[in-house]
């Protein structure tokens, strides 16, 4: 549905994006995570045929961006991460002044208008004004205006920025309700946790450049290593990370934050020697997990020291 070969945009001596290639399939939710100014709003305006690139290529839904922009244009719900919205207009009468723009007419603009609004579950606010909604609600309006013409593909730009805790909650919902309905969507977002419980894909971009991309639970496997333990004593950590030291089953043992942290040994699964060995010698053990590697560890470990930033003043 999406694709990018060697997609480069330069800015003088500025390069915003650096040689993207990039696939995404049918039905995909893509989650595309990096700082802010790596890369991600130049790379989905340039899909959405609002930006030209200095070389390279992408297709949309089969389409060349250099030929064939209208077709893409038909294809995909494009909502940027600020957008303006007509304050003096009701709910549903902004939906069907954008309908019409799309030359969607008669009762059939009505129609579409209302299953937007079912979608985004703003039907209680049909009849409100624009001014009145919520911060996440006028984000679940722009998202209701892209979906009017029931787009294939969905290209938006940090759609929950500066949304309050349950509105992310109910916008990461909305995303897996569309995946749900065959949409394929590209999902931009710096806030790294976001997307990590929605996307069966994520890529990782910083400087311009793609660090990495595939399914979540690859990238976590790339970065995990060697499993590491966390542990809580009662008594004093040190003396325990003594002991633990002297344990075949430990690799590397440091204290960290008050607790134990220990990297297993090659091989070693089984964490119950370990706590066996804290209790003989008389600690009292009030907690032991494993570490987890989350999306955003990963972020960090991949992105250390790989790429050196701009020019100061690029």
């Amino acid at each position: 549905m999406i694709e990018t070969i060697d997609l480069t945009k330069k800015y003088g001596d500025f390069c915003a994006l650096d040689a993207l290639d990039l696939r995404l399939d049918r039905g995909d939710l893509f989650g595309f995570i990096g700082p802010n100014g790596a890369g991600k709003t130049t790379t989905i305006r340039i899909l959405s045929t609002l930006l030209a690139p200095t070389w390279g290529e992408a297709y949309v839904c089969g389409h060349s961006i250099y030929t064939h922009p209208r077709d893409i244009r038909r294809a995909i719900g494009y909502m940027p991460d600020i957008f303006g919205v007509y304050d003096d207009m009701k709910v549903i009468e902004y939906l069907e002044f954008f309908a019409a723009a799309y030359r969607i007419g008669g009762t059939e603009r009505r129609r579409v208008a209302e299953r937007s609004l079912e979608l985004v579950d703003l039907v209680a606010k049909r009849d409100e004004l624009v001014t009145s909604l919520s911060r996440g609600m006028t984000q679940r309006l722009g998202l209701a205006r892209v979906l009017l013409h029931d787009p294939q593909v969905l290209l938006l730009d940090e759609p929950a920025s500066g949304l309050d805790p349950r509105a992310r909650i109910e916008m990461r919902n909305l995303l897996k309700r569309l995946q749900g309905m065959g949409k394929t969507i590209l999902v931009s977002s710096h806030i790294l946790p976001e997307l990590a419980d929605i996307c069966n894909r994520v890529g990782i971009i910083e400087y311009g450049r793609l660090l990495a991309c595939g399914d979540v639970q690859d990238l976590l496997a790339r970065v995990r290593g060697r499993p590491t333990l966390r542990i809580r004593v009662s008594g004093s950590p040190e003396a325990a990370a003594r002991e633990l030291e002297r344990a075949p089953e430990a690799a590397a043992v440091t204290v960290r934050d008050g607790e134990v942290v220990v990297a297993l040994a090659d091989g070693v699964t089984d964490h119950a020697p370990l706590a066996a060995r804290l209790v003989a010698a008389g600690h009292g053990l009030l907690g032991l997990r494993e570490q987890e590697t989350n999306l955003e560890t990963a972020f960090l470990e991949l992105t250390r020291g790989s790429l050196a930033p701009p020019p100061d003043g690029a």
